[in-house]
């Protein structure tokens, strides 16, 4: 191997090359997408590397199964132990079943019931325990303990960015010319590993490539963390993107994101909703909102490229309720989605002419809330709560100027 890759930080290139070879026993080579919607914005050609097709629904299959892989048979024989509430659960249920091994794993006991089931039906005992994940955690360190079971980490372990790795080794043979990758980051693994792999795998091929790291601004420890020039923790507040929701980065993922990431970068909320909404509209791909992420920061421009960008879809795990929730945030966010209240006169004729200001201003009446009681309402007075439906921010704006001009007072509701 050539000596260059040695001074990247990570397991070496031969690592990665020998992990890609255990994971394609598993692991599907998964599609990359070009994708002319945001290419034509950022005028340089964008492709969507989709791990969210990735048997499991993400890439943690990868981690699981080369970490697993590599397990003694008296360590087989013991078992292993996870504590997840999602996408790392099914990685190693569905890494255990292959390799015949018994898997136990410790799930929160408010866990979304489709990834609940399909942890389940990958063949592993999973048990609730704790209302928060620190709970769920400790419980299964203690069954490992008590049991002798080999805990298999979500992030932090050596083989484990091995094996994630391998997604940047495909990277680069289906986009040999990528100029910059973006990638979503949570407790920091997958980042690790596709990072070390590319830049020895560029430095042997002479040139540069960028990797560039996105966090959702409510789990951010990463920005804080590289400003540091160590660990730090951050406050996790409530975030879409609970796949990558980490309060703390992994210790060796650190070192590693550290010495070979270009850049990490942070999307709000509403960022995540509308990249959702587009990937669902314009790519035909259904994406979690931790997935999400990498063509969130390529659509605020948090990230650019002077070349082709790829954006890792790192996940498609979401249960069916989030995605109700989110589309309609993202709709909002894009200013096609419209909410206002509107005090109007207890009389008679009032909600139709409402309605046929709406429809003049060729906005979609989707629901409509019409009380007498509360908000300080007078005896003679009622209070309509309309939902809309709008083109956009500017038709959104038309809408609320019309019925001011027609005497109303229309109080935006927030999204």
């Amino acid at each position: 191997m050539n000596d260059v890759t040695h001074t990247i930080a990570g397991p070496a290139l031969a690592e990665f090359q020998a992990a890609r070879e255990i994971v394609a026993a598993v692991a599907r080579r998964t599609p990359m997408e070009s994708f002319g919607y945001l290419a034509n914005r950022l005028g340089v050609p964008v492709h969507l590397k989709c791990e969210n097709l990735q048997r499991t629904g993400s890439y943690k299959l990868r981690g699981a199964y080369h970490r697993m892989s590599a397990l003694s048979p008296e360590e087989r024989a013991r078992g292993v132990v996870a504590a997840s509430a999602g996408n790392h659960a099914q990685g190693v249920a569905y890494a255990a079943r292959e390799l015949g091994i018994a898997a136990t794993i410790f799930m929160p006991v408010g866990v979304a019931l489709p990834k609940l089931e399909a942890t389940k039906a990958y063949g592993a005992e999973v048990v609730l325990v704790g209302d928060s994940f620190g709970e769920t955690l400790a419980a299964s360190v203690e069954f490992a303990e008590r049991t002798g079971a080999v805990v298999i980490p979500p992030f932090d372990h050596h083989d484990v960015v091995a094996g994630q790795g391998t997604l940047g080794l495909e990277i680069l043979e289906q986009v040999p010319d990528a100029a910059t990758i973006v990638v979503p980051i949570g407790g920091g693994g997958l980042i690790a590993g596709i990072a070390s792999a590319v830049k020895q795998q560029a430095a042997v091929l002479g040139r540069t490539i960028r990797v560039v790291g996105v966090q959702a601004e409510n789990a951010a420890p990463y920005p804080v963390s590289l400003a540091a020039g160590e660990r730090r923790d951050v406050p996790v507040l409530p975030t879409i993107a609970d796949g990558i929701a980490v309060y703390r980065p992994g210790e060796l993922n650190f070192e590693i994101i550290r010495d070979t990431v270009d850049e990490v970068v942070t999307v709000s909320e509403d960022d995540i909703a509308r990249a959702l909404l587009v990937l669902l509209e314009r790519a035909k791909l259904v994406v979690e909102p931790a997935g999400a992420v990498s063509v969130a920061a390529l659509m605020t421009g948090k990230v650019t490229s002077d070349g082709p960008v790829v954006a890792l879809l790192s996940g498609g795990n979401i249960d069916p309720l989030l995605m109700q929730r989110v589309i309609a945030h993202g709709l909002a966010a894009s200013g096609r989605y419209l909410t206002v209240r509107i005090g109007l006169p207890d009389r008679p004729g009032q909600l139709v002419r409402v309605a046929g200001l709406l429809a003049d201003a060729q906005a979609n009446v989707v629901e409509v809330l019409h009380t007498r009681h509360g908000h300080g309402l007078q005896i003679q007075e009622v209070v309509i709560e309309i939902s809309v439906e709008t083109r956009g921010p500017a038709h959104r704006e038309e809408v609320v100027e019309i019925l001011r001009k027609a005497g109303y007072d229309p109080v935006v509701q927030a999204d």
